[in-house]
């Protein structure tokens, strides 16, 4: 296509062609401006006089802004935004290491949660910069605003998800290494040895409770908690099929550990489950409209208090605390067995029961003392020793 003419407007390296108005079709001036820059001549354009309410005044300081160096040239700033995208497309900011993290890890529940507390936690505050943008001071930040609503435990989980992030990252070479100058992530320390054991006159009232409460679902549920330990998530999926009376097993459906496993059903908790009424629903425990259920907190500190529990004994979880520490004080079940019974996925996590076990075998110990010093007594009566 030929150049079109150029003409000469009354300001020095100024010129405009006639077009066409975009909107309207009318004929319309389409100003350009020339110039040197590096010693090479430039010609581009400034603007149409409609559309962009351009004047040759106006293309005039546009043209001395640029022979100035104040102003990039058309192409100066078609290279400045294409070399953003470019940078953008090479900047791997923590949302962009998650996914890349992600998508290497097999689908299950523990990809689940720790996507839930990303989102949830860490996206907000750092999704859209780099581990080099991340200073020590916004996790103390993040830590301290954590601290204020969630459990330590969470906090915890959070903090070592964000290392792991970041670890991934520099290991895949999409981050640099953070210097430890600028960036430090301390974990807090939890303590989940907590116990939550009931005493037996406590337990006793908390029975007598179950047995006068009304809401059948909410008894049946606690009591299973007791006479097998599940939690208190495994009791909201378990299903009428996952119940096995015939081979006396339970199935607890993508349990806290990862796979299903299955559990023995003792006699009283086939008992809670032979006599607890069906419904249309799958769940043995329902929740509206025949589906899963996902709170029951209201319902069981009723029965809580109703017992005279302590306050910050949590039922359903301190239920199952007390069913270990009932297994592991009796002498007859060992750490090994117990472990398995309660689906820990380490022994570490069964270890906080050990104390009671110790002092079972002390019992014992204590039994076999007994009757040899009763065996010794008998040769000194016979002698009429006192």
């Amino acid at each position: 296509m030929p150049k079109q003419e150029r003409f000469k407007t009354d300001y020095p390296g100024v010129t405009f062609i006639m077009g066409t108005a975009v909107a309207s079709g009318k004929p319309e001036r389409i100003y350009f401006i020339r110039y040197r820059r590096d010693g090479k001549l430039v010609e581009e354009k400034a603007g149409r006089a409609v559309q962009d309410n351009m004047t040759p005044a106006k293309a005039a300081r546009i043209r001395a802004e640029r022979i100035e160096g104040k102003a990039l040239s058309n192409q100066g700033r078609r290279d400045a935004i294409q070399a953003a995208k470019d940078a953008e497309a090479n900047r791997w900011t923590l949302t962009r290491i998650w996914d890349e993290y992600k998508s290497h890890r097999q689908e299950g529940k523990g990809l689940r949660t720790d996507d839930g507390r990303f989102h949830l936690h860490l996206a907000p505050a750092f999704g859209d910069k780099t581990p080099d943008d991340i200073i020590t001071l916004d996790v103390t930040r993040l830590r301290s605003k954590l601290a204020k609503t969630k459990a330590p435990q969470t906090v915890k989980s959070v903090l070592a998800l964000l290392k792991r992030i970041i670890a991934y990252g520099v290991k895949q070479g999409l981050c640099s290494n953070p210097d430890p100058g600028r960036l430090s992530i301390d974990l807090p320390k939890v303590d989940n040895e907590k116990m939550e054991s009931l005493t037996p006159d406590e337990l006793s009232r908390l029975l007598a409770a179950l047995d006068e409460e009304t809401n059948i679902d909410v008894a049946d549920m606690m009591r299973l908690a007791l006479f097998t330990g599940m939690r208190r998530g495994e009791l909201f999926k378990l299903q009428w099929e996952d119940v096995d009376f015939l081979q006396g097993f339970i199935t607890l459906r993508d349990p806290k550990g990862g796979r299903d496993q299955k559990i023995p059903m003792s006699d009283p908790a086939r008992q809670v489950l032979e006599n607890h009424p069906r419904t249309e629903s799958p769940y043995v425990f329902p929740g509206r409209g025949g589906g899963q259920r996902t709170d029951v907190r209201r319902m069981v500190d009723r029965v809580k208090q109703r017992a005279g529990l302590p306050e910050d004994f949590r039922p359903l979880h301190g239920l199952r605390h007390t069913y270990a520490s009932l297994l592991a004080s009796s002498g007859k079940v060992d750490l090994y067995t117990l472990q398995k019974l309660m689906t820990h996925k380490s022994p570490k996590m069964t270890q906080r029961y050990a104390h009671l076990a110790d002092e079972a075998l002390k019992r014992a110990a204590d039994v076999a003392g007994d009757i040899m010093n009763g065996i010794q007594s008998e040769p000194q009566k016979l002698r009429g020793v006192k």
